[in-house]
């Protein structure tokens, strides 16, 4: 339901004052309020009353008020202040960039249709949970591809190729082969650990019931904000029929002037009684539609207070695993290197006199050489 008036200066004080920035005001205050406007705008048995209160009326009353500015706006039903005729609000947490300061108003989405600003709220705690399944996935493929790698890695440590290299140097060909082994066993036990201590609390935080508990917090906002379009139906009702009561009244005052009912003066005491009770059911329905924006108010606040708290948790939960994730990565490397430690020692040691030697004493022919033959 889209709604939209606009209060002028007189109108607003016949109304409560605004729930947006005082939502306990004390209901007996605002009754006085009431009372004391139609006291000095006229009684709802003045005619006049209602020029003051119909936002599109063209009656000398209402053209004599042009001057009188409009404070107060009504936007989908909920009742806002004209911000160039208003102080500045203060923020509830000021320079903190709070859910509670900045998702009173509704806007259109790209296909037209109104999002509450609680809406967005809740969208944005659903694509946080999109976002963090979406990490645990990739990390998923991390581990495939860490798995591939080790598995790849104790296939190639096994294979054949060069394993009759002899002496210092075989020694080290030997050890390098078994690195690629050991680099494997390294690799195995990081994706594990990613998979422990990364993935699976990405993939658990929040599980299945976060999307219910959502749906909670949706339900219980919407029933608030329906409730308070219905007292705003009320109200304009009750408007509409005061509305009717005052050009009544003002009918029967004019046949009363022009004398064309001897019946006249009792009509009118009728008509002012009824004008009177329409103007006390419009009082009620008023105080009645600030309750109900004032408990919504207030709800808002707290949930989305509650929304912003578990979204720094979502994010600092995050944070913490994805810290997680570079400290298991640099252990990798660490451990990578010392599997390195070994090869890098060996080929130090790698002497090409010592492995002829040790080649020639294992395969040597002879060490008797030839001579000239004699005649």
């Amino acid at each position: 339901m889209f709604c939209q008036t606009q209060q002028s200066s007189s109108q607003s004080r016949a109304l409560p004052a605004e729930r947006v920035r005082s939502p306990k005001k004390d209901r007996r205050h605002e009754a006085m309020e009431m009372e004391e406007s139609f006291d000095a705008e006229g009684s709802f048995d003045d005619p006049s009353y209602l020029s003051a209160q119909s936002p599109g009326s063209t009656s000398p009353a209402r053209r004599q008020n042009k001057e009188i500015k409009e404070t107060k706006i009504t936007i989908n039903c909920v009742t806002f202040p004209v911000s160039t005729s208003t102080p500045e609000q203060q923020l509830l947490k000021p320079n903190e960039w709070s859910y509670c300061d900045y998702f009173w108003a509704d806007k259109r989405d790209l296909q037209g249709a109104t999002v509450t600003g609680f809406e967005v709220l809740l969208q944005k705690q659903l694509k946080g949970k999109q976002m963090q399944k979406e990490m645990a996935e990739f990390i998923r493929e991390r581990i495939k591809i860490e798995e591939e790698y080790a598995k790849n890695l104790s296939k190639l440590s096994m294979f054949p190729m060069a394993a009759q290299e002899e002496g210092t140097l075989g020694e080290a060909w030997a050890q390098l082969k078994k690195s690629l082994a050991d680099e494997a066993e390294v690799h195995l036990k990081f994706s594990s650990k990613l998979q422990s201590e990364v993935e699976k609390p990405l993939l658990t935080f929040r599980g299945d019931n976060f999307k219910k508990d959502m749906k909670k917090y949706d339900h219980h906002i919407a029933d608030l904000r329906k409730q308070l379009v219905s007292r705003y139906a009320a109200v304009e009702k009750a408007r509409k029929a005061l509305a009717d009561r005052q050009k009544d009244l003002e009918v029967k005052t004019q046949q009363l002037e022009i004398k064309l009912s001897n019946k006249s003066e009792e009509d009118i005491k009728k008509a002012r009684r009824k004008s009177t009770q329409a103007g006390d059911d419009l009082m009620r329905c008023v105080d009645l539609y600030n309750q109900a924006q004032s408990k919504w108010f207030e709800e808002m606040v707290t949930t989305s207070m509650e929304l912003e708290k578990l979204e720094v948790e979502r994010i600092e939960m995050i944070q913490q695993h994805l810290r997680q994730y570079t400290t298991l990565r640099h252990e990798t490397d660490m451990f990578n290197q010392s599997t390195l430690e070994p090869v890098d020692q060996l080929l130090q040691s790698v002497d090409p006199a010592k492995d002829r030697e040790l080649w020639v004493k294992e395969h040597k022919t002879g060490d008797r050489r030839p001579v000239d033959m004699d005649i």
